[in-house]
């Protein structure tokens, strides 16, 4: 399954004029907060390019802001990858350092961190800068899928530690896929990226509720498919290509073949949904300012949907072939080179 599958997604986004200069400024930051540790890690990371996935998801970020929110998505692919197959004791590590990384939404920004590591430390200097200017209402609609999206990183952890990572069915999978891949937070950032909230009344109605379903089931897909090489190489069973392959009996190529399929459905589900939108905010008597910040949360959507594949098409992070240490840790189960969870 190659890396560049393509889809024919219905709209296209911009890519933030700021990409070239937060991106310096952004590996400075990732060099100096120990977020990489040697010389393989930093190539590897750079290779991912999740500047250009900061740069197209949030692309009307202030310069200021679109460093902000690089630095943030370093700090969570990065702990994305911290377990090792070959330790499964680390998964007590990696919870600890994940409640961590829950509590510190519901502190008062700036707060430091009890349990000190790289990610820990990153976290709580991110949050004071991304919460800032936003109501509680929005920090605590964050913390919540922030944290949903943590706990089911734990979760998986330890499925894998436990030898149970192939081992959820279709449905199961599907329903904890929407949870592990992170959308809801991630939209919500969308927000602060343009400093402004959708209505209350709108994020409540079942149909924005099923828009943000609907788009972290499509980019949660579209993601199984474009990493299926890398996830493969690891033997990671979390994979929607790999659930169909098991519980199917069928071939990788007839299991890719419905993973597009899946995906594909999502997305045109979304599409539809879509254009219902008006009619919601009649429903609620939003008015035209109501209106307009509704429409930026749609965009918001948007933005991570195709901003998402653009990056997904190209990124290092999954190329089918790795070499040097890249390769090894990989072989042997491992997501990253640098230890990131000790000081």
């Amino acid at each position: 399954m190659p890396q560049d599958v393509r889809f024919d997604l219905p709209f296209d986004t911009p890519v933030s004029p700021h990409l070239a200069p937060a991106r310096d400024l952004h590996l400075r930051w990732v060099r100096e907060r120990g977020l990489v540790r040697s010389r393989a890690g930093f190539e590897e990371y750079e290779s991912w390019d999740l500047a250009g996935a900061a740069a197209r998801t949030y692309p009307y970020a202030s310069a200021d802001d679109m460093v902000v929110l690089m630095n943030w998505f370093s700090l969570a692919f990065l702990f994305d990858d911290q377990f090792d197959a070959g330790r499964p004791d680390r998964a007590e590590r990696i919870a600890e350092v994940a409640r961590e990384l829950i509590a510190t939404p519901l502190r008062p920004a700036g707060t430091a961190p009890r349990v000190e590591c790289p990610i820990t430390l990153a976290w709580a200097e991110v949050w004071s800068h991304l919460s800032d200017g936003m109501s509680l209402t929005w920090k605590s609609r964050f913390a919540a899928s922030w944290g949903r999206f943590l706990v089911a990183h734990c979760e998986e952890v330890d499925l894998a530690a436990r030898g149970l990572a192939g081992t959820l069915g279709l449905a199961d999978y599907t329903a904890f896929r929407r949870r592990t891949v992170g959308i809801h937070h991630s939209i919500d950032a969308g927000e602060r990226s343009r400093g402004f909230e959708v209505p209350a009344a709108a994020m409540a109605h079942p149909l924005m509720e099923r828009l943000r379903d609907l788009a972290a089931d499509t980019i949660g897909f579209m993601n199984d498919i474009h990493s299926f090489e890398r996830e493969r190489r690891r033997g990671d069973g979390h994979n929607l290509i790999a659930v169909l392959h098991r519980e199917r009996g069928c071939s990788w190529q007839e299991a890719a073949d419905e993973a597009y399929r899946m995906t594909t459905a999502c997305l045109d589900e979304y599409v539809a949904l879509e254009a219902r939108v008006p009619g919601m905010c009649d429903e609620l008597g939003l008015d035209a300012r109501e209106r307009a910040r509704v429409a930026m949360g749609v965009e918001a959507i948007q933005h991570w949907i195709n901003g998402n594949y653009e990056w997904a098409l190209t990124t290092g992070r999954y190329a089918a072939a790795k070499e040097g240490p890249v390769a090894t840790a990989e072989l042997a189960g491992r997501g990253s080179v640098d230890d990131l969870l000790t000081v």
